[in-house]
Protein backbone atom coordinates (compact mmCIF):
# COMPACT_ATOMS: atom_id res chain seq x y z
CA UNK A 1 0.00 0.00 0.00
CA UNK A 2 3.10 2.33 0.89
CA UNK A 3 3.60 1.81 -3.16
CA UNK A 4 0.23 2.73 -4.33
CA UNK A 5 -0.28 5.73 -1.78
CA UNK A 6 3.58 7.23 -3.37
CA UNK A 7 2.49 6.49 -6.60
CA UNK A 8 -0.70 8.28 -6.84
CA UNK A 9 1.18 11.69 -4.61
CA UNK A 10 3.86 11.32 -8.28
CA UNK A 11 0.74 11.49 -10.22
CA UNK A 12 -1.36 14.21 -8.48
CA UNK A 13 2.02 15.93 -8.00
CA UNK A 14 3.16 15.72 -11.91
CA UNK A 15 1.21 18.47 -13.33
CA UNK A 16 3.25 19.23 -16.25
CA UNK A 17 4.59 17.47 -19.48
CA UNK A 18 8.26 18.56 -18.22
CA UNK A 19 7.46 16.28 -15.33
CA UNK A 20 6.47 13.48 -16.79
CA UNK A 21 9.80 11.39 -17.66
CA UNK A 22 11.20 12.27 -14.01
CA UNK A 23 7.37 10.62 -12.77
CA UNK A 24 8.30 7.47 -15.28
CA UNK A 25 11.60 6.82 -13.36
CA UNK A 26 10.21 6.64 -9.98
CA UNK A 27 7.22 4.64 -10.59
CA UNK A 28 9.39 2.20 -12.43
CA UNK A 29 12.03 2.25 -9.35
CA UNK A 30 9.01 1.34 -6.83
CA UNK A 31 8.38 -1.21 -8.65
CA UNK A 32 11.54 -2.43 -9.14
CA UNK A 33 12.27 -1.47 -5.47
CA UNK A 34 11.19 -4.82 -3.70
CA UNK A 35 13.71 -7.24 -5.47
CA UNK A 36 16.37 -4.33 -5.15
CA UNK A 37 15.62 -4.77 -1.25
CA UNK A 38 16.22 -8.23 -1.12
CA UNK A 39 19.64 -8.02 -2.88
CA UNK A 40 20.98 -5.61 0.15
CA UNK A 41 19.44 -7.91 2.53
CA UNK A 42 21.85 -10.72 0.83
CA UNK A 43 24.26 -8.89 1.90
CA UNK A 44 23.93 -9.64 5.84
CA UNK A 45 26.60 -11.96 6.21
CA UNK A 46 29.04 -9.21 4.86
CA UNK A 47 27.38 -6.64 7.15
CA UNK A 48 27.87 -9.30 10.13
CA UNK A 49 31.64 -9.67 9.40
CA UNK A 50 32.15 -5.30 9.44
CA UNK A 51 29.91 -5.35 13.02
CA UNK A 52 32.83 -7.71 14.14
CA UNK A 53 35.19 -4.98 13.42
CA UNK A 54 32.73 -2.51 15.52
CA UNK A 55 31.25 -4.35 18.09
CA UNK A 56 33.83 -2.91 20.89
CA UNK A 57 34.37 0.68 19.34
CA UNK A 58 33.11 3.62 21.69
CA UNK A 59 31.58 5.49 18.99
CA UNK A 60 30.40 5.38 14.69
CA UNK A 61 30.49 8.36 12.89
CA UNK A 62 28.09 8.34 9.74
CA UNK A 63 28.26 10.69 6.79
CA UNK A 64 25.79 12.17 4.25
CA UNK A 65 24.63 14.55 1.80
CA UNK A 66 21.45 15.23 -0.32
CA UNK A 67 18.33 12.78 0.55
CA UNK A 68 21.26 10.49 2.29
CA UNK A 69 22.40 13.00 5.07
CA UNK A 70 18.67 11.82 6.43
CA UNK A 71 20.54 8.32 6.25
CA UNK A 72 22.25 8.80 8.45
CA UNK A 73 20.66 10.47 11.07
CA UNK A 74 18.57 7.49 11.10
CA UNK A 75 20.93 4.66 10.94
CA UNK A 76 22.91 6.95 14.06
CA UNK A 77 19.62 6.82 15.70
CA UNK A 78 19.38 3.35 15.16
CA UNK A 79 22.40 1.67 16.61
CA UNK A 80 22.12 4.30 19.54
CA UNK A 81 18.93 3.02 20.64
CA UNK A 82 19.57 -0.90 19.90
CA UNK A 83 23.61 -1.16 20.54
CA UNK A 84 23.79 1.77 23.17
CA UNK A 85 26.91 2.72 20.68
CA UNK A 86 27.74 6.51 20.53
CA UNK A 87 26.97 7.54 17.62
CA UNK A 88 26.59 10.78 15.29
CA UNK A 89 25.16 11.27 11.15
CA UNK A 90 27.30 14.07 9.96
CA UNK A 91 26.41 16.34 7.29
CA UNK A 92 29.04 15.72 5.11
CA UNK A 93 29.44 19.62 3.86
CA UNK A 94 30.10 20.00 7.52
CA UNK A 95 33.06 18.28 8.37
CA UNK A 96 35.25 21.19 8.33
CA UNK A 97 33.06 23.86 11.10
CA UNK A 98 33.92 21.02 13.46
CA UNK A 99 33.13 17.53 13.06
CA UNK A 100 36.70 16.82 11.01
CA UNK A 101 38.01 17.43 14.29
CA UNK A 102 37.14 14.02 15.57
CA UNK A 103 38.13 12.36 12.99
CA UNK A 104 41.17 9.66 13.42
CA UNK A 105 42.74 6.33 12.39
CA UNK A 106 40.78 5.21 16.34
CA UNK A 107 37.10 6.92 14.54
CA UNK A 108 35.34 4.70 12.70
CA UNK A 109 33.16 6.34 10.23
CA UNK A 110 31.09 5.50 7.72
CA UNK A 111 30.33 7.30 4.61
CA UNK A 112 27.25 7.00 2.01
CA UNK A 113 29.10 8.37 -1.76
CA UNK A 114 26.01 7.27 -3.74
CA UNK A 115 26.21 8.63 -7.62
CA UNK A 116 23.59 11.14 -7.74
CA UNK A 117 24.06 15.39 -7.41
CA UNK A 118 26.37 15.23 -4.35
CA UNK A 119 28.44 12.27 -5.54
CA UNK A 120 32.01 14.80 -6.22
CA UNK A 121 31.26 16.00 -2.84
CA UNK A 122 30.91 13.25 -0.76
CA UNK A 123 33.80 11.70 -2.98
CA UNK A 124 35.78 15.14 -1.67
CA UNK A 125 34.58 14.05 2.27
CA UNK A 126 36.21 10.39 1.77
CA UNK A 127 39.37 12.01 0.72
CA UNK A 128 39.26 14.23 3.67
CA UNK A 129 38.54 11.76 6.05
CA UNK A 130 41.75 9.43 4.59
CA UNK A 131 44.04 12.24 5.17
CA UNK A 132 43.10 12.25 8.61
CA UNK A 133 44.00 8.33 8.58
CA UNK A 134 40.82 7.07 9.40
CA UNK A 135 40.11 4.13 7.78
CA UNK A 136 36.46 5.00 5.69
CA UNK A 137 33.68 2.84 5.48
CA UNK A 138 31.41 3.33 2.45
CA UNK A 139 27.84 2.30 1.14
CA UNK A 140 28.29 2.90 -2.45
CA UNK A 141 26.23 1.81 -5.05
CA UNK A 142 28.04 -1.54 -6.81
CA UNK A 143 30.49 -1.14 -9.43
CA UNK A 144 32.06 2.03 -8.01
CA UNK A 145 35.58 1.22 -7.97
CA UNK A 146 37.13 4.40 -7.22
CA UNK A 147 35.09 4.49 -4.12
CA UNK A 148 35.56 1.38 -3.14
CA UNK A 149 39.19 0.73 -3.65
CA UNK A 150 39.66 4.31 -1.53
CA UNK A 151 37.71 2.50 1.50
CA UNK A 152 38.79 0.29 4.09
CA UNK A 153 35.25 -1.67 3.74
CA UNK A 154 32.78 -1.27 1.18
CA UNK A 155 29.25 -2.27 0.93
CA UNK A 156 27.70 -1.71 -2.25
CA UNK A 157 23.93 -1.49 -3.19
CA UNK A 158 21.93 -1.22 -6.56
CA UNK A 159 21.84 1.45 -8.60
CA UNK A 160 18.04 2.47 -8.69
CA UNK A 161 16.40 6.56 -9.08
CA UNK A 162 18.18 9.01 -6.99
CA UNK A 163 15.10 9.64 -4.60
CA UNK A 164 14.86 5.98 -3.54
CA UNK A 165 18.47 5.46 -3.28
CA UNK A 166 18.05 6.47 0.74
CA UNK A 167 15.50 3.21 1.17
CA UNK A 168 18.37 0.88 0.17
CA UNK A 169 21.25 2.54 1.68
CA UNK A 170 19.47 2.66 5.34
CA UNK A 171 19.13 -0.97 5.05
CA UNK A 172 23.04 -2.22 5.67
CA UNK A 173 22.95 0.19 8.57
CA UNK A 174 19.81 -1.08 10.17
CA UNK A 175 21.12 -4.84 9.68
CA UNK A 176 24.71 -3.38 11.31
CA UNK A 177 22.88 -2.11 14.50
CA UNK A 178 21.28 -5.48 14.76
CA UNK A 179 24.62 -7.30 14.82
CA UNK A 180 26.59 -4.80 17.20
CA UNK A 181 23.85 -5.71 19.48
CA UNK A 182 23.73 -9.06 19.12
CA UNK A 183 27.56 -8.89 19.46
CA UNK A 184 27.23 -7.47 22.98
CA UNK A 185 24.35 -9.54 24.03
CA UNK A 186 21.80 -6.91 24.17
CA UNK A 187 18.39 -7.64 23.43
CA UNK A 188 17.07 -6.08 20.14
CA UNK A 189 13.27 -6.08 20.55
CA UNK A 190 13.56 -4.28 24.02
CA UNK A 191 15.93 -1.34 24.49
CA UNK A 192 16.58 0.12 27.57
CA UNK A 193 14.63 3.27 28.33
CA UNK A 194 12.28 3.19 25.34
CA UNK A 195 8.91 3.55 25.18
CA UNK A 196 6.91 2.02 22.44
CA UNK A 197 4.12 3.76 22.85
CA UNK A 198 3.08 7.86 23.40
CA UNK A 199 1.18 9.06 26.68
CA UNK A 200 -0.55 12.42 25.74
CA UNK A 201 -2.31 15.01 28.27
Amino acid sequence: SCGINAEYGIMIGSDSVSKQKRVAEIIQGLKELPDLVKKVLEKDNEIRELAQDLYEEKSLLLMGRGYNYATCLEGALKVKEVSYMHSEGILSGELKHGPLALVDENMPCVLVVLKDNTYAKCHNALQQVMARHCRPITICEEGDKDVQEMSYRSIGIPRTVDCLMNILAILPLQLLSFHLAVLKGLDVDCPRNLAKSVTTE
